[in-house]
């Protein structure tokens, strides 16, 4: 699927960008489609072959995007590993993964303990795109083609590891198929610019390529994400969509010099993989002129699940996901698996061509999260009667009050709203008499003037019965995050303990 979808975009868009380096190299389609084929034919020469499994640690450059479309070229399976994770992070998302190849560069190469029979292929990153691979391609070269087979493994992504180790979700040309379905309806070209707003090993990447590359836009790297830069990219390009996760939209709006650009062209935010704060999608609406769309999914659903929709109300799109896109069905059930009413809180179920195929190398978790055709997410959410869904956190962060569930999400949704609050958390803390009671870490939108224990209490009262009420406030500057820029809830919880013990 992905080697026929880089041989079409080479024909249809030639010599047009599809990527700028961030030191301006441009790479076109044929230049990308071309390096893929000379480097599939020298991996073929060092034992890459149909159902290898190559992990690429890599930044996200032009050499990632060249490498996973020759690993594809030969029929076989890329894992991407995010370079931002720790090494002991990669060390144990490579023993999860046991791969038969690992390519990666000169300063990581001897970081980790490999099995014996793991090739280590070293890359250095190209000053030009004429050099890219270089040590690994035949020039001239081109793999046979492969015979067409829906359920060929493509990709492996790995999980956040917000509540727990990182676990692989696998998709095939029948995920990755349905992906570009669902998301474009199979369309050619549109063109436009884009900035990455993810790295390349992001579910956001891996399992969409294929939609983006026959997009026939140009695509806009960084060597990191930095909130300025894009800035300069959105207005010097007139770019019509903001895609990215919620922190960092976040942090455009944070810049100095936003008010001296013209985002006129924006039209649309898109944001996904984080949630967006009240406070943050009012703020990002107002100052962009643009429609805020909220993007709920999750690796295992292949990055495809809930949008609000361009015309929501407040209500849609300041406090829920909205509904499940064409081609998801959705529903909230207990933990017997059976469907609950609306209005009640339980565990969000999916169902959609695009879910994975299976965890990599863990058949148990495998079992328990894909049942009768169906994804279990793991995420508590509650329908409403409009058909709206609405989160209410993790399973996993669902803490007991004197004999009574908390969701967290639910709490931080009141409280959310209050108008000195940018942003809210709340994590639980063990209490001698109620067993645990919640804390509400706040991110004030003026530290100077933050708001107090009492104000927020009184303020969510109205919507909470008292036993979901914080029983504490930390006021924070910022919130841990993981290497995905989800909240790190489990180094938060620490943060508050030693907040409240000092």
């Amino acid at each position: 699927m992905l080697p026929e979808v880089l041989q079409e975009t080479a024909r249809q868009f030639g010599d047009r960008a599809a990527y700028v380096s961030a030191d301006g190299e441009h790479c076109s389609y044929a230049q990308l489609n071309q390096l893929a084929d000379e480097t599939a034919a020298g991996l073929a020469t060092r034992g890459v072959n149909e159902g290898s499994v190559v992990a690429l640690l890599l930044p996200s450059t032009i050499d990632y995007l060249v490498c996973y479309g020759a690993v594809a070229k030969l029929g076989a399976i890329s894992a991407g590993i995010n370079p931002r994770y720790t090494v002991a992070e990669q060390q144990a998302v490579l023993g999860v993964t046991e791969p038969t190849h690992l390519i990666c560069t000169t300063e990581v190469a001897d970081s980790f303990t490999l099995a014996a029979t793991t090739v280590v292929l070293v890359i250095t990153p190209a000053a030009s795109v004429a050099n890219i691979a270089e040590n690994l391609r035949i020039a001239g070269e081109s793999p046979a083609p492969l015979a067409d087979d829906p359920e060929r493994p493509v990709a492996i992504c790995f999980t956040s590891g917000s509540t727990g180790e990182p676990k692989g979700a696998l998709f095939t040309n029948r995920q990755l198929s349905a992906i570009r379905e669902l998301d474009t309806g199979g369309a050619w070209g549109g063109g436009g610019n884009a900035v990455a707003p993810t790295e390349f090993a992001h579910v956001g990447f891996m399992t969409k390529w294929p939609w983006l590359l026959a997009g026939g836009g140009t695509t806009h790297l960084q060597h990191s994400w930095r909130a300025s830069r894009v800035l300069e990219l959105l207005h010097q390009y007139r770019m019509p969509v903001v895609a990215g996760v919620a922190p960092q939209i976040a942090l455009l709006l944070a810049q100095p010099e936003f008010d001296s650009y013209d985002f006129s062209a924006v039209t649309t935010i898109v944001a996904g993989a984080a949630a967006s704060p009240p406070a943050l999608v009012h703020e990002a609406r107002r100052r962009f002129g643009a429609t805020y769309l909220i993007r709920y999914s999750s690796t295992e659903s292949g990055g495809v699940g809930f949008s609000t929709a361009p015309d929501a109300d407040d209500h849609e799109a300041l406090h829920t996901i909205g509904r499940p896109r064409p081609g998801v069905e959705a529903q909230v059930r207990d933990n017997t698996g059976n469907p609950l009413a609306e209005g009640e809180i339980g565990e969000l179920w999916m169902k959609s061509p695009t879910s994975m195929a299976r965890y990599w190398n863990d058949p148990t978790e495998t079992r328990a999260t894909l049942v009768d055709g169906w994804l279990r997410t793991g995420d508590l959410a509650v329908v409403e009667p409009s058909g709206l869904f609405r989160l209410a956190g993790r399973v996993k962060e669902m803490f007991i009050r004197g004999g009574y569930n908390v969701y967290p999400m639910e709490v931080e949704a009141a409280l959310g709203t209050h108008p000195l609050v940018r942003d809210v958390i709340v994590v639980p803390q063990p209490d001698a008499v109620m067993g645990e009671v919640g804390v509400a870490a706040v991110v004030p939108l003026d530290p100077q003037h933050p708001p107090t224990l009492e104000a927020l209490r009184e303020h969510a009262s109205a919507s909470l019965a008292a036993y979901k009420l914080p029983a504490a406030i930390a006021i924070v500057g910022s919130y841990p995050r993981n290497a995905n820029q989800k909240v790190d809830r489990r180094a938060l919880e620490v943060i508050v303990a030693e907040h409240l013990s000092g």
